[in-house]
């Protein structure tokens, strides 16, 4: 293990298309969605663990999943577990961990990774990962991990690459990124697959501390100035307080937004692995096991009666769950609430809106 590369999870998200099962006390990051046993969180973890040690993970959380966090990594010091009081956005929380680390180590090389993705191909994975932290550690470039595409999807963010001007590295290419188009419509999605110069934004980034220092205090200076300030305070005892009163003044803005789209230092490395955000019920349902009638079943008692190509989630052992005449539908049981509607996502994003609205204990 190279001792200045670094990894930082972010964990600090409310996953509300995941309700019933996410809930603002507990989201999908530190649940088992995918029925393995472990949260995404955990799986996270273990995946980045075999390449950098524990004390040189930091994972930024929600103020109040701080312990839920301890709870499921117990080998991360508590130091390493970074609060937000506030939601900010990526950018305030890359900012937030890029300079406490500096302080320790300015010379350190970061993966920066979401807490709650599906990985498929861990050695794939793994090997991508060795080899940016390489080569952002050689040049002053910000690498993101791009995904080629295997349909239209209106859910994800799309890089366009230069692929004249690859940098090669180990058995991977990284290319310039000319453009990034944020979510586009059906239409644009399928000019952009068709393509073949897009890519998928992973939400996953390598690059040095210098490299991001530099574009944060370029195009993000009323963010990058207050962390900074804090370079004498962070591993002190008064960082909460000066945290506290960082985030109640900055505002909310992604890194892709930010920054990713604005520098003209960017690199998208084409990945291999299989990946998904997670974003949805329905991203479950893709990439589950099915059974023949192409339902994917996470149950531990239940019986299906004409049922076909439906998400089927049941973890309660003491209780039978019976699903009879649906087609193309997600059912969702829980102790205390129960989910039956279409695996279309925009009619369920105004569900959960309805749900919010009339029945806030719920959520």
């Amino acid at each position: 293990m190279t001792k200045n590369h670094y990894c930082i999870i972010m964990a600090g998200g409310i996953g509300s298309r995941f309700w019933p099962l996410s809930r603002n006390a507990k989201p999908k990051q530190f649940l088992d969605i995918l029925g393995l046993g472990k949260s995404l969180l955990q799986l996270t973890y273990e995946r980045f663990i075999r390449i950098i040690p524990a004390e040189r993970i930091l994972v930024v959380t929600s103020e109040q999943y701080k312990d839920l966090v301890r709870e499921q990594l117990p080998d991360i010091p508590g130091s390493n577990i970074l609060s937000e009081p506030y939601r900010r956005n990526t950018a305030p929380c890359i900012a937030y961990a890029t300079y406490k680390l500096l302080k320790t180590d300015p010379e350190a090389s970061v993966v920066v990774a979401p807490s709650d993705h599906l990985i498929i191909g861990d050695e794939d994975f793994l090997g991508t990962i060795l080899s940016a932290l390489q080569l952002a550690g050689e040049n002053d470039i910000l690498i993101t991990l791009g995904i080629k595409p295997t349909r239209p999807e209106t859910g994800y963010g799309y890089i366009q690459a230069v692929r004249k001007e690859a940098l090669p590295i180990g058995d991977h290419l990284a290319y310039p990124v000319k453009t990034f188009t944020e979510k586009p419509d059906l239409e644009l999605a399928r000019v952009l697959v068709e393509s073949g110069e897009f890519y998928w934004n992973s939400g996953i980034f390598v690059w040095s501390l210098a490299s991001i220092e530099r574009q944060l205090e370029r195009w993000l200076p009323e963010i990058s100035l207050p962390f900074r300030n804090g370079l004498s305070i962070y591993n002190t005892p008064h960082e909460m307080k000066f945290i506290n009163k960082v985030y109640e003044e900055i505002r909310n803005v992604s890194i892709d937004y930010g920054v990713m789209e604005k520098a003209t230092n960017t690199y998208v490395i084409s990945a291999s692995f299989g990946w998904s955000d997670l974003g949805s019920w329905e991203s479950i349902y893709i990439h589950y096991d099915k059974d023949a009638k192409g339902n994917a079943v996470i149950a531990s008692k239940a019986l299906l009666d004409n049922v076909r190509d439906s998400l089927v989630y049941f973890g309660q052992e003491n209780k039978l769950l019976v699903v009879k005449g649906l087609k193309d539908y997600i059912v969702i049981d829980t102790p205390d609430a129960l989910l039956i509607c279409p695996k279309d996502e925009t009619q369920f994003r105004q569900l959960f809106n309805d749900i919010a609205h009339n029945y806030e204990e719920f959520v």
